[in-house]
Order: C-alpha cells, then sequence, then structure tokens
C-alpha cells in the first residue's frame, strides 16, 4: 500500500525522529496499511487508534527503510444472530511492518514482514 509520511522524512537524522515516526505513523488510518492480512487471533480490524513502535531505520541514496511494530485491535465477527455464540471481546493484535519512504515525494510503500 502506498501513503504518504512527510513528517517522518523531514525528522530523519534529527533527535527527534523516532517520536516523529512513531506520532506520524500512529495518526494513520487502519485501512491505510495492510493489517486485514496480518490478523492472528481475530476476523476483522476494528477502527481504532494504532500503537506504533520503531524497531529499525536505515537509508540508502534514495529511501529511508523502517521495520516498525504495529499495535492494532481486531475483533472476532459473528452473524449477529439472536443465538449467536460467537462472543463480541476485541482481541489485541501485533505485526511488524516494512515502510520504504521515497527521500524525493515522502511516498511510503508498507508491507508485513511476516
Amino acid at each position: 500500500m502506498t501513503l504518504r509520511l512527510p513528517l517522518t522524512l523531514d525528522a530523519w537524522g534529527s533527535k527527534h525522529f523516532r517520536q516523529t515516526c512513531k506520532s506520524e505513523l500512529e495518526q494513520l488510518h487502519v485501512h491505510q496499511l495492510p493489517l486485514q492480512q496480518a490478523l492472528r487471533l481475530g476476523s476483522h480490524v476494528v477502527e481504532k487508534p494504532l500503537g506504533a513502535m520503531l524497531l529499525t531505520a536505515s537509508e540508502s541514496a534514495t529511501h529511508v527503510e523502517l521495520k516498525v511494530g504495529i499495535f492494532f485491535t481486531s475483533l472476532i465477527a459473528g452473524c449477529s444472530c439472536a443465538d449467536d455464540p460467537t462472543p463480541l471481546e476485541e482481541q489485541n493484535e501485533y505485526c511488524e511492518m516494512a515502510f520504504t519512504i521515497d527521500k524525493n515525494t515522502a511516498t511510503a510503500d508498507a508491507r508485513l514482514t511476516e
């Protein structure tokens, strides 16, 4: 998936990079990332704020490469029938993603690393 991370790119190399990256990633909407493919416990991603933890960061001549732990919430969705025994409990989920940020445009590709 492609998105833009201009604040993270602008902060690259500064002492505020880690916090800026975390903050910008946590502002993304859950549907901007391939989280549905990362589900382990639930069947649907819940539209709640994300949590992000920067694991590694490096750069090449043209890109900034990030590996990030993403914390999100899922739900096991039942059929909504009166006798459906499926509990509607939210599940805490985690996945690791790689972000490749283009230094010229701040566009970023996000992909699961697992």
